[in-house]
């Protein structure tokens, strides 16, 4: 399927907007395909999202300022999907030894569990991303970085 014909638009304003509208299209989709997968295992794409920088961290605890930072959703309110993680006995929090003000976050053994069972999904997902090939896969994200260099 083209952009135009998933869209149903003929014509773009030019190739960069149709650049944008692809990458944004694509996204959605993208997003869509992967809720859909995280939607049976009852976690958000944002929650997945701290579950996997909280197990790159593990076994050290990083503040909520710390997952802020990494986030791939910058507008997502860090403290509320951490308070759903404890609620679900994914994550731990505790008070910041060296800062009284902030709050240390953990994923615990359940949390690591349930990423390691989503990982096996995740690969048969990714299967269908096989239609490209690893260097297209790799020429793809470095445009991508260097689209994202331009603007800074």
């Amino acid at each position: 399927m083209s952009i135009e014909r998933d869209i149903q638009q003929k014509m773009f304003k030019s190739p960069y907007a149709k650049m944008v509208v692809n990458i944004m299209y694509t996204n959605n989709w993208l997003c869509g395909l992967q809720s859909d997968l995280l939607k049976q295992y009852d976690i958000t794409l944002q929650q997945y999202n701290v579950l996997r920088i909280l197990r790159g961290q593990y076994p050290n605890p990083i503040t909520v300022c710390g997952i802020i930072e990494r986030m791939l959703d910058k507008m997502s309110n860090a403290s509320r999907l951490v308070d759903k993680l404890i609620l679900k006995s994914l994550v731990v929090r505790s008070e910041c030894p060296k800062d009284r003000r902030q709050v240390d976050v953990v994923i615990t053994q359940k949390g690591l569990d349930l990423l390691a069972e989503l990982d096996q999904q995740q690969s048969v997902w990714e299967n269908a991303l096989h239609q490209l090939s690893e260097e297209e896969a790799n020429l793809l994200s470095n445009l991508l970085d260097k689209i994202r260099n331009s603007v800074d």
